[in-house]
């Protein structure tokens, strides 16, 4: 019985796989590489070339008027396609032009709005603003945020699987050792109900649990914000329990920003940015910052100097 080849965008999703991809960005390749498809009246890639990308290209920044980093999503998701999955080296490829992004200045609060802004948030979600601003932390790195990596003695948070894949260390606020703490408290009443009704834990990296299969019901690895419910996982058939909803403490920052009457167009992300810029206005050597931050080159990082230099406070106006 002859076996049918994968079909191409499972082929995509087991390259990606293979290379240890995000589940976000297989979420994203699949979705460019699917539209660029269905744009091009479901022609396979093979049968196209530069000029078919040129026009999906084209027709995202004129048509649909995408941002310059969405535009150039797409094409590394076409270039992908190409040269991992179908093994084409098609020469006319380096010749395909990036848009060019313009440099943002990120938004910054001052630390009286960030206040105004967590007096806003109730628990768990004030906890959550509270570690991505004191801790630096991305929104994805504290919802998986594990019982485990978070250190009470040494006050330091280890932030495992982070952007790019990396793991890194980064300080765990003193303010916030007793939330935590009380936290927990509060996580072991409902650890102690999923073990006696039978679910099989929290969910686990696939190679993670095959490595360690009684990992996913130990206390260690149950994650410090979980969801209300538990799901059935569908490629295992167990019922565990996942980390709350991203768009869940998104939604709360969003709402509390507009009850806090802060005019600048903040999110969580926000917060992080505030991390990085107020522990530069203390003082602190831009190596630490990067550090913490986990930013591979110290350029990321100088984003937030431009911050620090905006305005007067660095440069004195020659009207005063």
């Amino acid at each position: 019985m002859s076996h049918r080849p994968p079909r191409l965008l499972d082929q995509v999703r087991n390259a990606i796989r293979r290379r240890q991809f995000s589940p976000r960005t297989e979420k994203s390749y699949v979705g460019w590489i699917r539209r660029f498809i269905l744009f091009h009246g479901k022609r396979h890639p093979r049968e196209m070339g530069a000029r078919e990308i040129e026009v999906f290209l084209t027709h995202l920044a004129v048509d649909r008027k995408v941002a310059s980093s969405t535009q150039n999503q797409a094409l590394s998701a076409i270039l992908f396609l190409y040269k991992q999955v179908l093994e084409i080296e098609l020469p006319w490829m380096d010749g395909i032009v990036r848009a060019k992004q313009p440099k943002r200045v990120p938004v910054v609060l001052s630390r009286e709005e960030v206040m105004r802004l967590l007096a806003g948030l109730r628990p768990p979600y004030w906890l959550m603003a509270s570690l991505m601003y004191g801790a630096g932390l991305r929104v994805t790195e504290c919802i998986r945020l594990r019982i485990k990596d978070l250190d009470f003695e040494y006050r330091q948070i280890t932030v495992r699987n982070g952007k790019g894949g990396r793991d890194r260390v980064t300080l765990l606020p003193d303010s916030l050792v007793d939330p935590l703490k009380g936290r927990l408290q509060e996580l072991r009443s409902l650890f102690r109900s999923d073990r006696d009704g039978g679910a099989d834990g929290v969910t686990m990296p696939l190679a993670l649990a095959r490595k360690y299969p009684t990992a996913r019901r130990e206390w260690g690895w149950q994650f410090a914000f979980p969801s209300h419910k538990t799901v059935r996982n569908p490629e295992r058939g167990l019922r565990v329990r996942h980390h709350v909803h991203v768009k869940t403490i998104q939604r709360a920052v969003w709402t509390a920003v507009r009850q806090a009457n802060i005019a600048k167009p903040a999110s969580c992300h926000t917060l992080r940015h505030c991390f990085a810029t107020h522990l530069l206005e203390s003082g602190y050597d831009i190596r630490t910052v990067q550090e913490l931050l986990g930013h591979r080159s110290v350029q990321t990082t100088m984003i937030y100097t431009h911050v620090l230099n905006r305005g007067g406070r660095a440069v004195r106006s020659p009207l005063d």
